[in-house]
């Protein structure tokens, strides 16, 4: 049974602004990335001309080196370009929230995340802060379970970055007339920015195990996501809306002819590769017509009904009563 603390930590997600993952819809297929690693794969449309795919399963090879499958496969990005900054009001006090009690099951899933992050180095044993909060440990979609940090009241001192992120729809719109898609992922995205190091012990908490906090931004804090879409506006601020699309961390590479769509790829790793930014593959998919971006189907042709939405509401039954209707 869900504590009321986890509920209140679910309830708080669901009023973030909804990150749909971009999805083709069309079909695709697996190519391997590394000849020989059959692991190192990611997606491409099963649409493209013949000669289409060919180019561009030899152009996603030659950039084998820009895609991530562990947090040893990159750097982050480097200090000089951005870092996360937590913009404490000062009149606000610290707070230290009390280590929550768990089952031997949660126990065991919150040992084994936080052995993770030591082991890439995402965070650092600490002895001493001022800021303390507990974590919790939420069902994921999957059926798995996720270890959350309770930052609320961290989230609550620091003050709200004005950073504006795109207008979904206008960011929508600006697909219509395009031919082909890329619809990208980043590696554990929040991850790639360092946290500044003066705010890394205020991130600090609490398990059976030990106290910790955070070198790189974590998922669940206040601002995390105007900071990175501060980055990728910097990083791609020659191609947003022209060539590409950036909505925090789903990234949309667009071009008006499919022969054009490789330089388009091109120009925007060239970009990632400058920056030291890495893809996630499993969550890629290159060369498609058109797909799900942020909720809404797009393609050339321009938005159209998400097939997912059309079936749900031809689910509902008929009002019987006045009171339904």
């Amino acid at each position: 049974m869900k504590s009321k603390r986890e509920e209140e930590i679910e309830k708080g997600k669901a009023k973030r602004p909804k990150m749909e993952r971009i999805e083709p819809a069309e079909e695709h297929k697996s190519i391997k990335l590394i000849v020989g690693q059959p692991d190192r794969a990611t997606r491409i449309g099963s649409g493209m001309s013949k000669s289409m795919e060919t180019m561009m399963i030899e152009f996603l090879r030659k950039s084998a080196d820009l895609f991530a499958w562990s947090p040893s496969d990159f750097k982050g990005i480097d200090p000089e370009v951005i870092v996360h900054r937590l913009n404490v009001d000062p009149i606000m006090q610290p707070i230290k929230q009390k280590k929550r009690s768990f089952g031997a099951e949660r126990n065991r899933i919150i040992e084994e995340e936080v052995g993770k992050l030591l082991e890439a180095e995402y965070v650092s044993e600490v002895q001493y802060t001022d800021w303390l909060a507990h974590v919790v440990v939420v069902p994921k979609a999957s059926g798995n379970w996720r270890m959350c940090t309770d930052f609320m009241d961290l989230n609550k001192a620091c003050m709200k970055d004005p950073y504006p992120l795109p207008r979904i729809d206008l960011l929508v719109d600006s697909t219509a007339g395009y031919e082909l898609f890329s619809m990208m992922d980043a590696y554990q995205s929040y991850h790639q920015i360092f946290m500044a190091e003066e705010d890394r012990i205020k991130t600090s908490f609490i398990t059976d195990h030990g106290i910790y906090c955070y070198n790189v931004m974590p998922f669940d804090l206040k601002n995390a996501g105007a900071t990175y879409q501060r980055l990728v506006n910097k990083m791609f601020k020659n191609q947003v809306g022209t060539a590409i699309e950036v909505y925090v961390d789903d990234m949309l590479v667009k071009s008006r002819k499919e022969e054009d769509h490789l330089e388009d790829l091109k120009q925007a790793f060239k970009v990632m590769r400058t920056y030291g930014m890495k893809l996630n593959p499993n969550k890629c998919t290159f060369g498609v017509w058109g797909g799900k971006l942020l909720g809404y189907m797009v393609s050339e042709r321009g938005i159209q009904a998400n097939p997912e939405k059309i079936e749900a509401i031809s689910r509902l039954q008929s009002p019987r009563t006045l009171k339904e209707v």
